[in-house]
């Protein structure tokens, strides 16, 4: 069984059209939707509790995505889980492509799909461990690059979140997601731990799924980037703690808030 495990925040509208489209384009193989709401105010849950098939677990408070997804993993049952975002919609025999690739890989627990934008447009939705020259080198990847990329199937250090397969034993050999990573970067982290176990992170452009990122930063752009700082923050303490402190200093004479 594969476990379809899907955090909402005040996205209702992308929520229904993320959740109907896994409803009309299913897997093949037996599956479950959990829907985990961070106390939501605009329907969400009550919107989402309404479609068939669909479990909804309610937070009852703003938890973070790492902690919300660790919840509905605890209470999810397959061997497969699926982590996926409210804002993609997945076209018909993605997930099971992904699955095939997955499985079809021995030597790797996690496996990521090419991300592109409603225009069809690709992401870079993986990469190398994070570090301050990793990230330069991230930030300077032209269009054409990213294309070329996301056009070769590739093992790497870790895949975006927003759709991310992995095994249940794994996930639960390093304690789920570390919840302390309240927004981003819990991805990166995750597939670290995943790694340190002799496992394998794969990226596959073999399935395909449509990621309309940036609606809900949009919404609230301040608090998203200020989520965004913290996390970058606290992964520098955790994997690069001598460059923790540089990282505030260069955040303070941006004059960015965390």
């Amino acid at each position: 069984m594969i476990s379809v495990i899907i955090v909402s925040f005040n996205a209702r509208a992308d929520l229904m059209a993320c959740v109907l489209a896994l409803k009309k384009n299913p897997p093949a193989d037996g599956h479950e939707i959990i829907v985990v709401d961070n106390a939501s105010s605009d329907g969400s849950a009550e919107a989402a509790q309404r479609i068939p098939g669909v479990r909804v677990i309610q937070m009852g408070r703003n938890a973070g995505f790492a902690a919300a997804n660790n919840a509905g993993i605890r209470e999810s049952r397959g061997d497969l889980i699926l982590l996926l975002n409210s804002d993609t919609l997945v076209p018909p025999g993605a997930i099971d492509r992904l699955a095939t690739r997955l499985r079809e890989t021995p030597t790797a627990a996690i496996a990521g799909p090419r991300l592109v934008d409603g225009e069809g447009q690709p992401e870079l939705s993986f990469g190398r461990m994070l570090s301050p020259l990793n990230e330069w080198r991230q930030k300077r990847r032209s269009a054409d690059w990213i294309r070329e990329a996301t056009s070769r199937e590739q093992l790497v250090d870790w895949v975006s979140g927003a759709c991310l397969l992995v095994y249940r034993a794994e996930a639960e050999a390093v304690g789920l997601l570390d919840d302390r990573f309240f927004l981003y970067t819990e991805d990166v982290d995750f597939c670290h731990a995943v790694r340190r176990l002799g496992r394998q992170v794969l990226f596959t452009p073999d399935a395909e799924i449509t990621h309309l990122r940036g609606r809900s930063r949009a919404a609230q752009p301040a608090a998203s980037n200020a989520a965004y700082r913290r996390s970058h923050i606290e992964f520098y303490r955790k994997h690069h703690p001598l460059w923790a402190p540089l990282l505030k200093i260069y955040l303070w004479l941006k004059r960015e808030r965390w």
